[in-house]
Protein backbone atom coordinates (compact mmCIF):
# COMPACT_ATOMS: atom_id res chain seq x y z
CA UNK A 1 0.00 0.00 0.00
CA UNK A 2 1.33 3.57 -0.01
CA UNK A 3 0.16 5.69 1.96
CA UNK A 4 -0.18 9.71 2.72
CA UNK A 5 -0.33 11.01 6.11
CA UNK A 6 -1.95 14.53 6.29
CA UNK A 7 0.01 16.55 8.86
CA UNK A 8 3.51 17.78 10.05
CA UNK A 9 3.64 17.64 13.68
CA UNK A 10 4.24 14.91 16.69
CA UNK A 11 0.88 13.28 15.89
CA UNK A 12 1.54 12.93 13.04
CA UNK A 13 4.76 11.54 13.13
CA UNK A 14 3.45 8.65 15.51
CA UNK A 15 0.86 7.65 12.76
CA UNK A 16 3.65 7.55 10.52
CA UNK A 17 5.44 5.35 13.28
CA UNK A 18 2.70 3.03 13.76
CA UNK A 19 1.86 2.68 10.22
CA UNK A 20 5.36 1.73 9.29
CA UNK A 21 5.04 -1.36 11.34
CA UNK A 22 2.34 -3.04 9.16
CA UNK A 23 4.18 -5.23 7.04
CA UNK A 24 0.87 -4.30 4.18
CA UNK A 25 2.48 -0.76 3.74
CA UNK A 26 5.42 -0.27 0.95
CA UNK A 27 5.55 3.16 1.08
CA UNK A 28 4.26 6.52 3.20
CA UNK A 29 4.17 10.03 2.33
CA UNK A 30 3.39 13.01 4.47
CA UNK A 31 2.31 16.52 4.00
CA UNK A 32 3.89 18.44 4.74
CA UNK A 33 5.50 16.25 7.51
CA UNK A 34 8.93 17.26 9.83
CA UNK A 35 12.38 16.60 10.16
CA UNK A 36 11.69 13.34 12.20
CA UNK A 37 8.80 12.21 9.68
CA UNK A 38 11.92 12.49 6.96
CA UNK A 39 13.55 9.60 8.62
CA UNK A 40 10.72 7.26 7.66
CA UNK A 41 8.66 9.12 4.92
CA UNK A 42 8.67 10.52 1.91
CA UNK A 43 7.78 14.43 2.82
CA UNK A 44 5.57 16.25 0.75
CA UNK A 45 5.43 20.22 0.77
CA UNK A 46 1.63 20.95 0.42
CA UNK A 47 0.31 22.26 3.90
CA UNK A 48 -2.23 20.24 5.80
CA UNK A 49 -4.83 23.25 4.58
CA UNK A 50 -4.25 22.97 0.88
CA UNK A 51 -6.92 20.00 0.16
CA UNK A 52 -6.90 20.93 -3.64
CA UNK A 53 -3.33 20.56 -4.05
CA UNK A 54 -3.64 16.87 -1.39
CA UNK A 55 -6.32 15.74 -3.73
CA UNK A 56 -4.04 16.37 -6.47
CA UNK A 57 -1.12 14.33 -5.47
CA UNK A 58 -3.19 11.21 -3.83
CA UNK A 59 -4.61 10.81 -7.57
CA UNK A 60 -1.14 11.71 -9.16
CA UNK A 61 0.79 9.14 -6.55
CA UNK A 62 -1.91 6.68 -6.99
CA UNK A 63 -2.49 6.80 -2.95
CA UNK A 64 -4.29 3.90 -1.73
CA UNK A 65 -5.28 5.34 1.58
CA UNK A 66 -4.93 8.75 3.16
CA UNK A 67 -5.11 9.36 6.90
CA UNK A 68 -5.77 13.11 8.43
CA UNK A 69 -4.03 14.10 11.50
CA UNK A 70 -5.47 17.72 12.09
CA UNK A 71 -8.40 18.97 12.42
CA UNK A 72 -8.73 21.93 10.02
CA UNK A 73 -8.88 20.10 6.61
CA UNK A 74 -11.09 17.39 8.33
CA UNK A 75 -13.46 20.58 9.04
CA UNK A 76 -13.11 21.74 6.01
CA UNK A 77 -14.42 18.98 4.22
CA UNK A 78 -11.43 16.76 2.96
CA UNK A 79 -12.73 13.78 3.81
CA UNK A 80 -15.78 14.63 1.50
CA UNK A 81 -13.83 15.74 -1.63
CA UNK A 82 -11.72 12.61 -1.16
CA UNK A 83 -14.35 9.98 -0.91
CA UNK A 84 -16.04 11.93 -3.95
CA UNK A 85 -13.43 10.93 -6.07
CA UNK A 86 -13.42 7.34 -5.29
CA UNK A 87 -10.61 7.59 -2.91
CA UNK A 88 -10.03 6.10 0.34
CA UNK A 89 -9.74 8.57 3.08
CA UNK A 90 -9.49 7.91 6.87
CA UNK A 91 -11.58 10.57 9.13
CA UNK A 92 -15.17 12.40 9.83
CA UNK A 93 -17.11 14.18 7.16
CA UNK A 94 -17.17 18.02 7.19
CA UNK A 95 -20.38 17.45 8.81
CA UNK A 96 -19.28 14.97 11.35
CA UNK A 97 -16.15 16.82 12.05
CA UNK A 98 -18.07 20.13 13.11
CA UNK A 99 -18.30 17.99 16.19
CA UNK A 100 -15.19 19.39 16.88
CA UNK A 101 -15.42 22.77 14.19
CA UNK A 102 -18.45 24.28 16.39
CA UNK A 103 -18.30 24.08 20.70
CA UNK A 104 -21.69 25.61 20.55
CA UNK A 105 -23.04 22.69 17.72
CA UNK A 106 -21.31 20.13 20.13
CA UNK A 107 -23.28 21.45 23.40
CA UNK A 108 -26.73 21.87 21.48
CA UNK A 109 -26.23 17.85 20.47
CA UNK A 110 -25.49 16.99 23.97
CA UNK A 111 -28.10 18.71 25.45
CA UNK A 112 -30.55 17.68 23.07
CA UNK A 113 -29.87 14.19 23.82
CA UNK A 114 -29.03 14.29 27.44
CA UNK A 115 -25.08 13.62 26.93
CA UNK A 116 -23.49 14.71 30.60
CA UNK A 117 -22.00 18.18 30.04
CA UNK A 118 -21.78 21.22 31.85
CA UNK A 119 -24.31 23.58 31.86
CA UNK A 120 -23.70 26.22 28.93
CA UNK A 121 -24.91 29.38 27.22
CA UNK A 122 -23.57 30.84 23.55
CA UNK A 123 -23.25 34.39 22.94
CA UNK A 124 -22.43 35.84 19.61
CA UNK A 125 -22.31 39.66 21.25
CA UNK A 126 -19.92 40.45 23.70
CA UNK A 127 -22.11 42.73 25.78
CA UNK A 128 -24.61 40.13 26.14
CA UNK A 129 -21.57 37.22 27.37
CA UNK A 130 -20.47 40.23 30.05
CA UNK A 131 -23.84 40.58 31.37
CA UNK A 132 -23.67 36.92 31.49
CA UNK A 133 -20.82 36.48 33.09
CA UNK A 134 -21.66 39.54 35.93
CA UNK A 135 -24.70 37.65 36.90
CA UNK A 136 -23.63 33.83 37.06
CA UNK A 137 -20.11 35.14 38.48
CA UNK A 138 -16.66 33.05 38.35
CA UNK A 139 -15.59 30.10 38.69
CA UNK A 140 -16.60 30.02 35.13
CA UNK A 141 -14.81 28.53 31.52
CA UNK A 142 -14.76 30.88 28.14
CA UNK A 143 -14.53 29.15 24.81
CA UNK A 144 -14.18 30.17 21.52
CA UNK A 145 -16.89 28.50 19.44
CA UNK A 146 -14.61 27.76 16.71
CA UNK A 147 -10.82 26.12 16.09
CA UNK A 148 -8.28 27.51 17.78
CA UNK A 149 -5.50 25.14 18.17
CA UNK A 150 -5.96 23.96 21.85
CA UNK A 151 -5.75 27.36 22.84
CA UNK A 152 -9.21 28.61 22.89
CA UNK A 153 -10.60 27.85 26.19
CA UNK A 154 -9.82 30.10 29.05
CA UNK A 155 -10.10 28.93 32.65
CA UNK A 156 -11.69 32.00 34.99
CA UNK A 157 -11.33 31.51 38.74
CA UNK A 158 -12.72 35.20 39.21
CA UNK A 159 -15.20 37.44 37.27
CA UNK A 160 -12.28 39.99 36.31
CA UNK A 161 -10.61 36.93 34.47
CA UNK A 162 -13.82 36.02 32.48
CA UNK A 163 -14.59 39.45 31.58
CA UNK A 164 -11.07 39.81 30.36
CA UNK A 165 -11.64 36.61 28.39
CA UNK A 166 -14.52 37.14 26.92
CA UNK A 167 -13.05 40.77 25.79
CA UNK A 168 -10.04 39.07 24.57
CA UNK A 169 -11.53 36.54 22.27
CA UNK A 170 -14.80 38.42 21.03
CA UNK A 171 -13.36 42.36 21.20
CA UNK A 172 -9.72 41.53 20.61
CA UNK A 173 -9.91 38.78 18.09
CA UNK A 174 -7.21 36.80 19.96
CA UNK A 175 -8.45 33.18 17.71
CA UNK A 176 -10.22 35.49 14.57
CA UNK A 177 -13.25 34.26 13.13
CA UNK A 178 -12.90 31.27 15.95
CA UNK A 179 -13.95 33.72 18.42
CA UNK A 180 -17.07 35.27 16.52
CA UNK A 181 -19.12 33.20 19.03
CA UNK A 182 -18.10 32.34 22.61
CA UNK A 183 -19.41 28.62 24.83
CA UNK A 184 -19.56 30.37 28.70
CA UNK A 185 -19.89 27.28 31.04
CA UNK A 186 -20.17 25.97 34.44
CA UNK A 187 -16.35 24.96 36.35
CA UNK A 188 -16.29 21.54 36.82
CA UNK A 189 -14.12 19.89 39.44
CA UNK A 190 -12.83 16.95 39.48
CA UNK A 191 -9.89 15.16 37.64
CA UNK A 192 -9.36 15.15 33.09
CA UNK A 193 -9.51 12.04 31.57
CA UNK A 194 -8.73 11.47 27.59
CA UNK A 195 -11.01 8.97 25.81
CA UNK A 196 -10.16 8.33 22.19
CA UNK A 197 -12.00 5.68 20.21
CA UNK A 198 -12.22 3.87 16.90
CA UNK A 199 -16.03 4.52 15.19
CA UNK A 200 -17.40 2.68 12.06
CA UNK A 201 -21.01 4.61 11.71
CA UNK A 202 -21.97 1.95 14.43
CA UNK A 203 -19.79 -0.12 16.19
CA UNK A 204 -17.41 1.78 19.13
CA UNK A 205 -13.85 0.24 19.40
CA UNK A 206 -12.18 2.59 22.72
CA UNK A 207 -9.02 2.82 23.00
CA UNK A 208 -6.24 2.92 25.97
CA UNK A 209 -7.80 5.79 27.96
CA UNK A 210 -5.21 8.80 28.27
CA UNK A 211 -4.45 12.12 30.13
CA UNK A 212 -3.15 14.95 28.79
CA UNK A 213 -1.68 18.06 30.51
CA UNK A 214 -2.75 20.79 29.13
CA UNK A 215 -1.34 23.87 31.37
CA UNK A 216 2.44 25.18 30.40
CA UNK A 217 3.55 25.24 33.81
CA UNK A 218 4.16 22.20 37.08
CA UNK A 219 0.96 21.30 39.13
CA UNK A 220 -1.46 22.84 36.46
CA UNK A 221 -0.21 26.17 36.52
CA UNK A 222 0.21 29.08 33.49
CA UNK A 223 -1.74 29.33 30.58
CA UNK A 224 -3.50 26.59 28.58
CA UNK A 225 -1.75 24.74 25.50
CA UNK A 226 -2.09 22.39 22.66
CA UNK A 227 -0.52 19.71 25.60
CA UNK A 228 2.82 19.48 27.45
CA UNK A 229 2.64 15.38 27.44
CA UNK A 230 0.25 12.57 28.36
CA UNK A 231 0.65 9.27 30.37
CA UNK A 232 -1.26 5.66 29.38
CA UNK A 233 -3.60 4.19 30.68
CA UNK A 234 -5.09 6.64 32.97
CA UNK A 235 -5.58 4.94 36.20
CA UNK A 236 -8.61 7.40 37.20
CA UNK A 237 -10.09 5.41 34.26
CA UNK A 238 -11.87 2.27 36.23
CA UNK A 239 -13.31 -0.65 34.06
CA UNK A 240 -16.79 0.52 36.17
CA UNK A 241 -15.95 3.89 34.73
CA UNK A 242 -15.39 2.78 31.26
CA UNK A 243 -18.46 1.16 30.99
CA UNK A 244 -20.47 4.61 32.04
CA UNK A 245 -18.79 6.59 29.54
CA UNK A 246 -19.50 3.30 26.79
CA UNK A 247 -22.83 3.55 27.95
CA UNK A 248 -23.77 7.06 28.60
CA UNK A 249 -21.78 9.34 26.76
CA UNK A 250 -19.72 7.20 23.73
CA UNK A 251 -22.59 5.56 22.24
CA UNK A 252 -25.65 7.94 22.99
CA UNK A 253 -22.51 10.79 20.63
CA UNK A 254 -22.63 8.01 17.83
CA UNK A 255 -26.37 7.68 17.54
CA UNK A 256 -26.98 11.09 18.12
CA UNK A 257 -24.74 12.11 15.39
CA UNK A 258 -26.54 9.75 13.23
CA UNK A 259 -29.90 10.80 13.73
CA UNK A 260 -28.58 14.27 13.10
CA UNK A 261 -27.57 13.15 9.26
CA UNK A 262 -23.67 13.41 10.61
CA UNK A 263 -22.83 9.70 10.98
CA UNK A 264 -19.50 9.52 12.10
CA UNK A 265 -16.43 7.14 10.92
CA UNK A 266 -12.88 8.18 11.71
CA UNK A 267 -11.58 8.81 15.35
CA UNK A 268 -13.46 10.10 17.83
CA UNK A 269 -12.14 11.83 21.18
CA UNK A 270 -13.93 12.77 24.08
CA UNK A 271 -12.32 14.69 26.84
CA UNK A 272 -14.26 14.24 30.02
CA UNK A 273 -13.86 15.64 33.49
CA UNK A 274 -14.06 12.82 36.06
CA UNK A 275 -16.45 15.08 38.51
CA UNK A 276 -18.13 13.29 41.76
CA UNK A 277 -21.37 13.12 39.91
CA UNK A 278 -20.19 11.11 37.60
CA UNK A 279 -18.46 11.89 33.90
CA UNK A 280 -18.97 15.04 32.23
CA UNK A 281 -17.94 15.95 28.45
CA UNK A 282 -15.56 18.77 28.26
CA UNK A 283 -14.80 19.12 24.75
CA UNK A 284 -14.96 17.01 21.77
CA UNK A 285 -12.56 16.34 19.09
CA UNK A 286 -12.45 14.63 15.58
CA UNK A 287 -9.34 12.55 15.49
CA UNK A 288 -6.49 11.38 17.31
CA UNK A 289 -5.44 13.48 20.12
CA UNK A 290 -2.18 15.24 20.37
CA UNK A 291 -0.10 14.70 22.59
CA UNK A 292 -2.21 11.32 23.79
CA UNK A 293 -2.07 9.56 20.23
CA UNK A 294 1.68 9.30 21.18
CA UNK A 295 1.68 7.50 24.30
CA UNK A 296 -1.44 5.54 23.42
CA UNK A 297 -0.45 4.48 19.77
CA UNK A 298 2.83 2.97 21.40
CA UNK A 299 0.43 0.53 23.55
CA UNK A 300 -1.66 -0.52 20.14
CA UNK A 301 -0.21 -4.22 19.48
CA UNK A 302 -3.06 -4.07 16.46
CA UNK A 303 -2.12 -3.66 12.97
CA UNK A 304 -3.32 -0.50 12.63
CA UNK A 305 -3.88 -0.66 8.68
CA UNK A 306 -6.14 -3.23 9.79
CA UNK A 307 -8.38 -1.29 11.84
CA UNK A 308 -8.46 1.33 9.59
CA UNK A 309 -10.03 -0.64 6.91
CA UNK A 310 -12.43 -2.45 9.12
CA UNK A 311 -13.57 0.83 10.27
CA UNK A 312 -13.89 2.35 6.49
CA UNK A 313 -15.81 -1.29 5.39
CA UNK A 314 -18.42 -0.90 8.02
CA UNK A 315 -17.10 -4.23 9.35
CA UNK A 316 -14.95 -2.38 12.90
CA UNK A 317 -17.35 -5.18 15.02
CA UNK A 318 -15.55 -8.15 13.50
CA UNK A 319 -12.14 -6.57 13.93
CA UNK A 320 -10.10 -7.48 17.06
CA UNK A 321 -7.95 -4.60 18.92
CA UNK A 322 -5.17 -5.39 21.29
CA UNK A 323 -3.43 -3.42 23.65
CA UNK A 324 0.18 -3.98 25.24
CA UNK A 325 -0.20 -4.21 29.17
CA UNK A 326 2.04 -2.35 29.80
CA UNK A 327 2.28 1.92 30.61
CA UNK A 328 3.53 4.98 28.21
CA UNK A 329 4.46 8.07 28.45
CA UNK A 330 5.19 11.23 26.61
CA UNK A 331 6.87 14.52 27.65
CA UNK A 332 6.75 17.91 25.75
CA UNK A 333 10.00 19.56 25.07
CA UNK A 334 8.71 23.39 24.23
CA UNK A 335 10.32 26.32 22.69
CA UNK A 336 11.38 29.86 25.05
CA UNK A 337 8.00 31.74 25.12
CA UNK A 338 5.77 28.78 24.19
CA UNK A 339 2.59 29.16 24.43
CA UNK A 340 3.26 32.63 23.34
CA UNK A 341 5.48 33.91 20.98
CA UNK A 342 8.44 31.99 20.20
CA UNK A 343 11.95 31.65 18.25
CA UNK A 344 12.43 29.50 15.57
CA UNK A 345 15.88 27.75 14.21
CA UNK A 346 17.40 26.93 17.11
CA UNK A 347 19.93 23.91 16.60
CA UNK A 348 18.30 20.39 18.36
CA UNK A 349 21.44 17.89 19.74
CA UNK A 350 21.44 14.47 21.43
CA UNK A 351 18.64 12.93 19.25
CA UNK A 352 20.61 9.80 18.80
CA UNK A 353 21.93 9.32 22.30
CA UNK A 354 18.26 8.87 23.89
CA UNK A 355 17.85 5.56 25.62
CA UNK A 356 16.65 2.37 24.17
CA UNK A 357 13.09 2.19 24.32
CA UNK A 358 12.42 6.14 24.06
CA UNK A 359 11.45 7.36 20.69
CA UNK A 360 11.60 11.06 19.98
CA UNK A 361 8.20 11.94 17.69
CA UNK A 362 9.07 15.55 16.09
CA UNK A 363 6.54 18.09 16.79
CA UNK A 364 8.23 21.26 15.50
CA UNK A 365 11.42 20.22 13.93
CA UNK A 366 13.06 21.54 10.45
CA UNK A 367 16.14 20.60 8.75
CA UNK A 368 18.78 23.28 8.08
CA UNK A 369 22.10 22.86 6.88
CA UNK A 370 22.19 19.61 7.60
CA UNK A 371 21.34 20.54 11.34
CA UNK A 372 18.08 19.78 13.33
CA UNK A 373 16.51 23.21 14.29
CA UNK A 374 12.97 24.34 16.13
CA UNK A 375 10.55 25.04 13.74
CA UNK A 376 7.40 25.18 16.56
CA UNK A 377 6.30 26.02 19.62
CA UNK A 378 5.91 22.41 21.03
CA UNK A 379 9.20 20.67 19.08
CA UNK A 380 9.91 17.32 20.48
CA UNK A 381 7.41 14.14 22.27
CA UNK A 382 9.91 12.06 24.01
CA UNK A 383 7.80 8.88 24.73
CA UNK A 384 8.72 5.77 26.55
CA UNK A 385 7.07 2.51 27.64
CA UNK A 386 7.35 0.48 31.00
CA UNK A 387 6.26 -1.90 32.48
CA UNK A 388 4.29 0.61 34.35
CA UNK A 389 3.84 4.19 34.74
CA UNK A 390 6.74 4.39 37.20
CA UNK A 391 9.14 3.07 34.68
CA UNK A 392 7.79 4.48 31.67
CA UNK A 393 7.92 8.10 33.49
CA UNK A 394 11.54 7.84 34.69
CA UNK A 395 12.69 6.61 31.11
CA UNK A 396 11.07 9.44 29.11
CA UNK A 397 12.51 11.49 31.45
CA UNK A 398 16.44 9.98 30.87
CA UNK A 399 15.80 10.74 27.15
CA UNK A 400 14.76 14.13 27.80
CA UNK A 401 18.06 14.85 29.74
CA UNK A 402 19.81 13.61 26.68
CA UNK A 403 18.11 16.23 24.51
CA UNK A 404 19.37 19.78 24.17
CA UNK A 405 18.28 23.23 22.19
CA UNK A 406 18.58 26.88 23.82
CA UNK A 407 15.38 27.32 25.82
CA UNK A 408 13.73 24.01 25.62
CA UNK A 409 11.32 24.15 28.45
CA UNK A 410 9.24 20.95 29.83
CA UNK A 411 7.21 19.66 32.35
CA UNK A 412 8.41 17.52 35.10
CA UNK A 413 5.38 16.39 36.77
CA UNK A 414 4.14 14.11 33.58
CA UNK A 415 2.48 11.32 35.39
CA UNK A 416 2.75 12.49 38.52
CA UNK A 417 -1.07 11.66 39.08
CA UNK A 418 -0.99 8.27 37.96
CA UNK A 419 1.70 7.48 40.44
CA UNK A 420 -0.26 9.37 42.89
CA UNK A 421 -3.06 6.77 42.38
Amino acid sequence: MRILVVGGGGREHALVWKLRQSQRVKEIFCAPGNSGIAQMATCVNIQAEDVPGLLTFAKQEQIDLTVVGPEIPLTNGIVDLFQQQGLKIFGPSRAAAEIEGSKALAKDIMAKYNIPTARYATFDDAAEARAYVKQYGAPCVIKADGLAAGKGVIVAMDEETALAAVDFIMAERAFGQAGDRVVIEEYLEGEEVSVLAFVDGETIVPMVASQDHKRVGDNDTGPNTGGMGAYAPAPVYTPELAAVVEREILHPTVQALAAEGRPYRGVLYAGLMVTATGPKVLEFNARFGDPETQPVLSLLETDLVDIIEAILAGRLAEQPVKWRDEAAVCVVMAAAGYPGSYQKGQVITGLNEVPEGVVVFHAGTANKNGQVVTSGGRVLGVTATGKDIQEAIKKAYQGVSAIHFAGAHYRKDIGRKAVHR
